[in-house]
């Protein structure tokens, strides 16, 4: 009558092993030689067997065949060291967590288009103002450099941040823009996407632009406020 148990115990160098039976008693002793089927031995598998008794000795097992693998640990160490590649949906996971690359469309803040009208616009008020002589000649070309020099100061601040080397304080960058030079600082961080993602500094460049706008329409637009300054000076 054949038997079932689970192997306990065994030793591949020596070629021998014992099997647990599912009822209380000795373990029972098997041989290489008394496996079937090429059957690969390890602890844990479920076998079936026929038990003898020779000469006094403890049982031992015969005609030994496998039932149930069992559990496999040089697989289940495989699958631990590598869970990511055994299991797609951790590969999503992992996917899902890198952060992706922003492109020009998830950029913040208004684009090209918007910069070319606001500055065109802005452009033209200044042309006119001097036009009506409400302001001088020289404010034209003093606020086409001051945008020039604001954007090279965000290229240099940009490359000194690529660099290691020492940062433009972003108090110059933001005065930069209120003294007038926001059209270049606008066309800096659309350009170099620099400072561009960065919601504070982004808060106050556009309280700057509104502030100098404020100033400029209040002196060309109230004319008490530009006689009182004039008087004044």
């Amino acid at each position: 009558m054949r038997k079932q148990g689970t192997i306990a115990r065994w030793d591949a160098g020596r070629g021998f092993g014992f099997i647990r039976g599912q009822t209380a008693g000795a373990d029972v002793f098997f041989h290489l030689r008394d496996l079937r089927g090429g059957l690969q031995p390890r602890e844990g598998m479920i076998v079936s067997f026929e038990e003898i008794h020779v000469g006094g000795k403890g049982p031992r097992a015969m005609a030994v065949e496998a039932m149930d693998a069992g559990p496999d640990p040089a697989k289940d160490r495989a699958s631990s060291r590598s869970p990511a590649r055994s299991r797609p949906e951790n590969r999503d996971a992992v996917r899902r967590m890198r952060p992706r690359r922003k492109t020009a469309a998830q950029a913040p803040g208004p684009g090209f288009g918007s910069l070319l009208i606001v500055g065109t616009a802005y452009g033209g008020l200044l042309l006119w103002a001097v036009w009506q002589s409400l302001l001088p000649w020289w404010v034209l070309p003093a606020s086409f450099m001051l945008s020039l020099l604001t954007f090279w100061m965000y290229w240099v601040d940009k490359r000194a941040a690529q660099t290691g080397q020492w940062r433009t304080p972003e108090s110059t960058l933001q005065l930069l823009a209120l003294a007038g030079g926001w059209p270049g600082a606008w066309l800096a961080q659309q350009v170099l996407r620099h400072k561009s993602s960065k919601p504070s500094f982004q808060l106050v460049y556009w309280l700057m632009v509104l502030a100098h706008g404020f100033f400029l329409g209040a002196w060309l637009f109230w004319p008490p406020l530009r006689a009182a300054l004039l008087a004044w000076r």
